[in-house]
This record gives C-alpha cells, sequence and structure tokens, in this order.
C-alpha cells in the first residue's frame, strides 16, 4: 500500500538528489590529514540536516581516541512501547584524483546515461542520504512508527578509532531492537541481495632476517640463504596445491554448511560467476575444490598474501643479498573461528617452517574481528526482502561476502536482529576511478527503506 511517506519521497525526488550532490561535493577524505576540516563540514551538513528533518537530537561527536567525528541523531517519537531500530552508514570517503583515471572531477557530481558519477556516490553517500530521506518522509508525513537511530561514522575509510572509542564508553546509547548496517550493495542492478554474514579478520606481517646488512651476492651468494628465498619457501608451504589452507588446526572451528543451505544459496552463483569474470578477470578460477566460487569466497576461510618486500626493487639492477624480507598476511575467518587462536596457529606453524638459516617474527597488525552471521529467521530479515521485492520487482537473493566490516562486530551485541541492507550495485567502481550510482536505483532504495521502518511496526 502506498503511504503519504512513498508519496512525499516521490514528489521531492529532485530535492533529494540535490542533496546528495551536496553532500557529494564536500571531499570528505578520512585518510588525509588535509582534509579534516571537510570531514567536519560534511558531518555539521549532515547535524543540520538531521535537525530540519525533525530529529529529537543530532550530536556531533568526538572522541578523545577519534580524529574525525560521527554524528548521532535520535527520533524516539514512537515511544517506549515501539520498536527501535539503529542504522549505520558512513559518510568519508577514499581519496581521489582526476589523474587517477577519472573522466571527470570526481567531486563534482556528473551525469551521464543514467549513471551519477562521482567519489563516494556508491561509497557511501548514496546509502547515508537514502536512509536520512527516508526518515524525513516518515517524519513529514505523521511520525515513524518505531523509533530510529542514526549513526553516521566519518572514519570508516581510515580505521574507525573515534566510532570503536564510543561504542566502548557509550554503547548503552545505541541498543536497539533491530540494527542495520547499511555499507554495501545489491548484486546486481535490478536484482537487490541480502548478506547473511560476512568473513572475520586478523592481519600480520613477517618479517625474517639473514645477515646483518645487505651483502654482496658475487661474494656470498651460496653460502647465506637467501631471506627473500626463505620467505618464498615458508609462504609457499601454508597452501597445498589445490589451495586449501596447510596450518594445522586452522579448520577445527569451522562449522560447515548442511547441503540444503548451500542449495538455498545458489541462486547467488551466477551474479557472483558473471562479476568474477568481469572484475578480477584472472586465466582460471583456483580455491579449495568442491566449493562454487561464492563459497570460496564468502563461507570458507582465507590465507593472504598480501604484500612481499625485500631488497632492491627501484630501476636499474643491484647485485644484492638481502638481510632481511617480509611479507603481509591476512586470515578471512568465518563464524566460531577466533582471531587470536588464528594468529597463534599461523605463528606457531611458521616457527616450524622456518629454517635455522634465518630468523622469523610474526607481528600482529591490528586486533582483527571475528566473522559475523545473521539470523536468517529474523523478523527484520524478511520485513526487508518484503521491501526490495516490492520496489525492485523480484525477491531478493541471500549471499555470504566474503569482506569484513570490524564495526559489524562491535554492534552486533547492542542489537537483537542484525542485517545489512544496501541499495547500490556493487559494480559501481567504489574506491576507483569513474565511480557512479544507477540513477533509478536512488529513488527505489529511499522507497524500500521506508517499507522497511513500516513494514518493522
Amino acid at each position: 500500500m502506498t503511504t503519504t511517506a512513498h508519496s512525499y519521497a516521490q514528489s521531492h525526488q529532485e530535492r533529494f538528489l540535490e542533496q546528495l550532490k551536496t553532500l557529494i561535493r564536500i571531499p570528505s577524505i578520512s585518510t588525509l590529514p588535509q582534509h579534516a576540516a571537510d570531514v567536519q563540514r560534511a558531518a555539521e551538513w549532515l547535524a543540520a540536516d538531521m535537525e530540519q528533518v525533525g530529529f529529537t537530537s543530532a550530536e556531533i561527536i568526538k572522541m578523545p581516541a577519534g580524529r574525525h567525528p560521527l554524528v548521532l541523531g535520535s527520533w524516539l517519537g514512537a515511544g517506549p512501547a515501539a520498536a527501535t531500530v539503529l542504522i549505520y552508514c558512513h559518510y568519508d570517503v577514499q581519496p581521489a584524483r582526476l589523474e587517477d583515471g577519472w573522466d571527470s572531477d570526481p567531486f563534482e557530481p556528473v551525469e551521464r546515461a543514467g549513471k551519477l558519477y562521482a567519489r563516494g556516490a556508491t561509497d557511501s553517500k548514496v546509502n547515508v542520504i537514502t536512509q536520512l530521506k527516508a526518515i524525513e518522509s516518515l517524519l513529514a508525513n505523521g511520525g515513524s512508527p518505531v523509533n530510529i537511530k542514526l549513526l553516521l561514522e566519518g572514519e570508516e575509510e581510515s580505521g574507525s578509532e573515534n566510532i570503536n572509542a564510543f561504542v566502548q564508553a557509550h554503547g548503552e546509547r545505541l541498543r536497539a531492537d533491530v540494527g542495520v548496517l547499511c555499507d554495501g550493495g545489491i548484486v546486481a542492478p535490478d536484482q537487490p541481495s541480502l548478506v547473511y554474514g560476512l568473513r572475520g579478520i586478523v592481519t600480520m606481517e613477517l618479517h625474517l632476517t639473514g645477515p646483518e646488512r645487505d651483502l654482496h651476492s658475487g661474494h656470498y651468494g651460496g653460502s647465506v640463504h637467501n631471506p627473500i628465498q626463505a620467505l618464498a619457501e615458508i609462504i609457499a608451504q601454508l597452501h597445498d596445491q589445490h589451495g586449501r589452507v596447510t596450518v594445522p588446526g586452522f579448520y577445527d572451528q569451522v562449522v560447515s554448511l548442511e547441503q540444503s543451505e548451500r542449495e538455498a544459496l545458489a541462486p547467488i552463483d551466477p551474479w557472483y560467476e558473471a562479476d568474477w569474470q568481469r572484475v578480477a578477470a584472472a586465466p582460471q578460477p583456483w580455491g579449495e575444490p568442491g566449493y562454487s566460487l561464492h563459497e570460496r569466497a564468502g563461507i570458507r576461510p582465507t590465507l593472504e598474501i598480501n604484500g612481499i618486500y625485500g631488497g632492491y626493487t627501484e630501476a636499474g639492477f643491484k647485485t644484492v643479498l638481502p638481510g632481511k624480507a617480509m611479507a603481509k598476511i591476512s586470515c578471512r575467518l568465518v563464524a566460531k573461528q577466533d582471531p587470536d587462536q588464528i594468529f597463534e596457529l599461523v605463528n606457531a606453524e611458521i616457527a616450524r617452517l622456518t629454517p635455522a638459516t634465518v630468523k622469523s617474527d610474526l607481528i600482529r597488525l591490528e586486533a582483527g574481528a571475528p566473522a559475523v552471521a545473521i539470523n536468517r529467521q529474523a523478523k527484520a530479515l524478511q520485513v526487508a526482502k518484503a521491501a526490495y521485492e516490492r520496489h525492485w520487482g523480484r525477491p531478493a537473493v541471500g549471499e555470504f561476502t566474503g569482506g569484513s566490516i570490524p564495526i559489524a562486530h562491535a554492534l552486533h551485541p547492542l542489537v537483537t536482529d542484525l542485517i545489512f541492507m544496501g541499495y547500490t550495485y556493487k559494480g559501481g567502481q567504489a574506491h576507483g576511478p569513474n565511480e557512479h550510482i544507477i540513477l533509478k536505483n536512488f529513488p527505489r532504495g529511499i522507497q524500500t527503506a521506508i517499507d522497511f521502518l513500516l513494514g518493522l511496526a
């Protein structure tokens, strides 16, 4: 049933798009210190819009440990007997320069062929404005049937120190019956999707040292175990020929999906495989046999070598035998795997594989985060499915996504049910040149978000 809120959103569609463009024009790049004032300006713009929309409160919050503020808006007009919904988005963006390969100024939104091109368009300012304007449409037409807390982060792209400190100190302020993480997107322009789980992560650096200093390879080559070679020998033994991780105990806590559950995920496979061919474009797939590409990247854990360094890598040639080498390693984790335990298992295996000719030191880089599994029977998920189907015209497919959103782990204990909702196509080149949204999906998303909040009641 179309409500006055739906009609309001439709009649204000052009204004909503202009507000999205206004927010995009603020280069809220959280990774570059010279843009700190821009991140603050974006926070102030959002807080001001919350007040104009009719939020009960709109706060700009910066903790001592943080660099960039979060914005917390609350509307509790539905009363204590009604459900409370916590909605999370982030308004900061990655750096972008015209010379990176953009066809137009990345911070001046441009419409071309049904798309809007700009940095932050898809990741994730469209989600911010979608939620804000859905709430406006409800508040301008009698109010929302549920209480709302809108949490907007300004450091998602650069460490999340501020929001993590806020959650740790004031987590009770974010408690809710339903939590919505609005960061991410759908698998195809006309195919909505819902995330059933996120992998966790733990990151580390492996440092190998051999001789006390770099040596002349002609004088000492053949008598000193080259740390680069030793590093290659160690990391090559962390997988078998089929891509399975060989670290003892690595899979001990992995809970395999039932065959019926895997079959329920099968509808996502064609979309994922098409995306893999378009984006990865590797000669052929690799990984654990017996699993689809989607399963390898979503329901199975991994150990990846993210970077490797050693010796002389600049132009020309230098016959050096390096004194040290380094590799960056990350593990994507699935349900029940503990980041602390996985780090210790990898550490023990690398120590075992390290020959006596070199020394190794595995350094943990960040705390990491466990995987997050969604309750697929939750009412909120069923409401989201119905809302997507109404405005996209087809049922949402379920997926397990291989990425990690650490804030999801932090917010999970504060809400009864956590779900993920995104409104933009994943192929919109987030973080890359010519990032874009498909314009017809912007009003679709707002209408879906309205239906979701109404449906929760």
